[in-house]
């Protein structure tokens, strides 16, 4: 019986990988917002009916394609840092950058599903807010580590304050995720960050052809300034 279970749940293994690949190669052609069960099922030469089993709707296919999305980006990011001493803050945070717009480069259309434009009429669930918050642990990682050992430089002086409603939202952040690190410097980390996926949108959707275009030599002077910003250095 047993081995009968997990025959069933090899083939279920299999046909969701199938049907999240086709679903991926829609997204491609037509967008998040033009994802369609009757089209993936009729590409796999399924009935509609027997792929709702595996996805009794839209919403809950897309919710499978964000997850797998954050997945991999977080895998690529983290496979990266493994290559790099950990002591050395300022490489690791600068090859998870360059390991995120990689892979966006190579996956534009899941880029564009979890940090484009919202589709219309889907409501991301509970479920998404863990993997996605996967990504950004690999930038606080780097940074706590910096704290912890003493590495991280005071290079500029911030000119203002910290609003006190920012305040309370950062110390909640770092109450979950980065106790150590002090609110003004998380504050950095979301602002790089922000940078980072900025900068990638940009260059996807084609708003530096004419200027900085090709756009590695201002990406990587663009991550060079952020990590400057915080603070973070190499060994020694």
């Amino acid at each position: 019986m047993a081995a009968i279970r997990t025959a069933r749940e090899r083939a279920r293994t299999e046909v969701t990988a199938e049907i999240t690949r086709a679903a991926r190669g829609q997204l491609a052609e037509h967008g998040a917002a033009g994802l369609s069960l009757r089209a993936v099922a009729r590409e796999l030469g399924m009935v509609s009916s027997a792929l709702y089993r595996y996805f009794p709707s839209r919403d809950e296919l897309l919710t499978a394609l964000i997850l797998e999305a954050y997945g991999s980006l977080a895998d690529a990011g983290a496979a990266a840092q493994t290559r790099i001493d950990r002591a050395d803050s300022r490489r690791r945070w600068l090859v998870t950058c360059r390991a995120v717009r990689r892979w966006a480069i190579a996956r534009p259309h899941e880029y564009a599903l979890i940090y484009g434009s919202p589709v219309p009429g889907y409501l991301a669930p509970q479920e998404t807010i863990e993997p996605a918050a996967r990504v950004m642990l690999l930038f606080l990682d780097v940074v706590s580590d910096a704290v912890l050992s003493g590495a991280l430089l005071a290079r500029f002086a911030p000119q203002s304050a910290i609003p006190r409603r920012l305040e309370t939202q950062l110390r909640s952040v770092a109450s979950t995720f980065a106790a150590d690190v002090p609110e003004h410097v998380l504050g950095l980390v979301f602002y790089g960050f922000s940078q980072l996926l900025g900068m990638i949108s940009l260059e996807l959707y084609g708003h530096f052809v004419g200027s900085v275009d090709p756009t590695e030599p201002f990406f990587e002077y663009s991550m060079a300034m952020t990590a400057d910003l915080i603070g973070l250095s190499g060994p020694g």
